[in-house]
């Protein structure tokens, strides 16, 4: 073999020993600290790649370096496929249906206007704010939002920190929702739809593991387990993605991702706004398995760095 056919045969072993560290860290789970949690979240990305690598090394013909390839891109794509798998379904006659309405307005910068116009086409029963200002909250009294959804149950704060549930059927705070602990608040309450059970909602949103990865991981470890009691829905800005372990285990505690399970589990919602298309997946509504997830749909909303969420949920 040729000097230079011999650097390329060796070189391959770079992208290799990459998409199998990767691989690694994402099976395993062992995320480590904030810059490799935030990484994780492109692993899509990462998983197209190593179907590449692994054509490079067979192309190479460096047959160990295409297996332990292909070993990880099996991993990857096998963790990352089935989110665009699945579909939604359709409601049993008579079955009640919760719509649902997540959205993260960017520090109150988003505006008001385009929220209240969201509320009026998709008529949700429940709207999840996250970043919500003062300010902003009394935007969107001015805007209407309060003959809409009449009842609330807000934790208002300045910047990134305040978040709020406001819905037209009752809603009553309970506890949990604002844990000094929490750099973030993430309000809790129970509503009631019709005559029937009531179900327990929580406005999440987690500090970015960028800023603060403890209390990142803690805000998560903080969701309740579903599976007992009345039904659990988590509505909001995760700052994770289906690639966290931190995130695949709140899942695992009796929860199905509202995406994932629609097959539009691979959908971006943020960065949104941008010269660019949103990337990565940080936005979810997860239900308790014990609900049905009848439709999913990402909307845009004016000024804001995250697109909204918008989901139908059947109650058995």
């Amino acid at each position: 073999m040729a000097r230079s056919g011999a650097g390329r045969y060796w070189a391959i072993w770079l992208p290799v020993g990459a998409v199998a560290a990767w691989a690694l860290v994402r099976v395993l789970g062992v995320e480590g600290g904030h810059s490799l949690s935030a990484a994780l979240a492109f692993t899509p990305y990462v998983a197209l790649a190593s179907v590449f690598v692994v054509g490079v090394a067979v192309a190479f013909a460096n047959w160990p370096a295409a297996l332990v390839a292909l070993t990880a891109s099996v991993c990857l794509v096998a963790a990352v496929l089935p989110r665009a798998l699945g579909g939604a379904h359709a409601a049993a006659p008579g079955e009640p249906v919760l719509r649902v309405l997540s959205t993260n307005i960017h520090r109150g910068k988003a505006d008001p206007e385009s929220v209240v116009a969201l509320v009026d086409r998709l008529h949700p029963q429940l709207l999840s704010v996250q970043e919500l200002t003062p300010e902003f909250a009394e935007a969107l009294r001015r805007e209407g939002l309060s003959r809409r959804l009449p009842h609330a149950v807000l934790s208002v704060r300045e910047q990134a920190s305040g978040a709020g549930l406001y819905s037209s059927l009752p809603l009553r705070k309970i506890s949990g929702a604002d844990k000094p602990s929490f750099r973030f608040r993430m309000p809790r309450a129970l509503l009631r739809l019709g005559d029937g059970d009531p179900i327990r909602v929580i406005c999440v949103h987690p500090v970015p593991p960028t800023v603060d990865a403890a209390q990142w991981r803690h805000g998560l470890e903080s969701l309740p387990s579903a599976g007992a009691g009345a039904p659990w829905l988590l509505a909001g800005d995760f700052n994770a993605t289906l690639d966290h372990a931190e995130l695949r285990s709140v899942l695992d505690r009796g929860y199905t991702d509202a995406g994932d399970s629609t097959g539009m589990g691979l959908e971006p919602t943020w960065p949104a706004g941008r010269t660019v298309p949103p990337v990565i997946t940080i936005d979810h509504v997860l239900v308790d398995s014990r609900l049905e997830v009848l439709d999913y749909q990402l909307e845009d909303v004016a000024d804001t760095d995250h697109r909204a969420i918008f989901t139908e949920v059947g109650i058995p």
